[in-house]
């Protein structure tokens, strides 16, 4: 894609959803660090169907301490690698009471050093409680930035490295969104629906698909 046309899909994209957000449901900066660890090889909809409970009687590291690692299986147990998971969130509560006070750092280092957190977490977390112009990379901005030509790469890192260099300044802190949502309802993995997508004219993929009744 080149850069005229980079532009012309943020702005569309913009122009249609202004303020996009996580769909991913928290009460405070720390609701949010778990409900992301949460999400690793899970969608959105099921961590929320895990969290509805589970925020209604945790919001601290200390009450997740609390709660213990037996307690927050129960919550979590329809989530893929619960365990694990159950492990991590106990592991990064007790740094976060340790280390931070109880508060979620605004640092990368420092989030990426917790258990459970990789660079793509650390981004989330940045993005969505800072406003800082992070792109995380999840299975669906990685589809996106290859499919359409705009930041082609062999691994997250690739791809995110390259999408802070394509992507105009203006539209950074939103751009993650944008890309996921996008990814998620239209630019699918298995079929994308380039019939309904505002931005197919700007995109590079080839041949585009076609409405169902046109195929």
């Amino acid at each position: 894609m080149k850069p005229a046309q980079i532009e012309h899909f943020f702005a569309t994209l913009s122009a249609a959803n202004p303020a996009p957000q996580t769909e991913l449901n928290y009460v405070n900066a720390y609701t949010l660090l778990v409900a992301v660890v949460l999400s690793a090889q899970a969608t959105d909809v099921g961590v929320n169907k895990a969290t509805k409970n589970l925020f209604k009687a945790v919001s601290t590291p200390a009450e997740m301490l609390k709660l213990g690692e037996d307690g927050l299986k129960q919550h979590i147990k329809t989530i893929g690698l619960f365990n694990a998971k159950a492990r991590n969130v106990i592991a990064l509560s007790q740094i976060l009471v340790d280390k931070h006070g109880g508060e979620v750092p605004r640092d990368r280092d420092a989030l990426q050093a917790l258990p459970g957190v990789g660079r793509k977490t650390a981004n989330v977390v940045l993005n969505v409680l800072w406003g800082e112009p992070t792109i995380a990379v999840d299975t669906h901005i990685f589809r996106v930035g290859n499919r359409t030509g705009m930041a082609k790469g062999k691994n997250p890192l690739e791809v995110e490295l390259k999408l802070e260099k394509a992507v105009p300044a203006k539209y950074r802190q939103h751009a993650h969104h944008w890309l996921i949502l996008h990814g998620r309802y239209i630019c699918k993995a298995r079929k994308p629906d380039c019939w309904r997508c505002v931005v197919a004219v700007d995109c590079s993929f080839k041949p585009k698909t076609k409405a169902p009744d046109e195929a």
